[in-house]
């Protein structure tokens, strides 16, 4: 039933491979960017917990917070582009054999 609309041709097409380098990049910058999101303002409630705490554990949890802040992104970052490369490269294999992920295309 078309419902007044006008028909269109729908296509099946198959993700044959994907590019691993660009793939992972994109990933990566990805994973940082979220991983930003949540770990600022964590890490500065740390960093403010820490110091108002006082005392030698406050400060060296703040302490800790503070460098959490600066290395998670990046840890995550690196880790999303390790991963992803690795599954691009076993999609890529595995879609030689038994065909890609099918996608409805107009």
């Amino acid at each position: 039933m078309n419902f007044g609309r006008k028909e269109w041709k729908q296509k099946m097409a198959q993700i044959k491979k994907f590019g691993v380098l660009q793939t992972a990049k994109t990933a990566a910058v990805m994973h940082f960017v979220i991983t930003l999101i949540f770990v600022i303002p964590f890490g500065l409630i740390s960093l403010i917990a820490g110091f108002a705490t006082g005392g030698r554990e406050g400060i060296a949890g703040g302490f800790l917070g503070g460098i959490f802040m600066i290395f998670a992104p990046i840890i995550y970052a690196i880790l999303g582009f390790v991963f992803v490369a690795l599954g691009c490269l076993l999609y890529n294999f595995i879609a030689k054999y038994i065909g890609g992920i099918e996608i409805e295309i107009e």
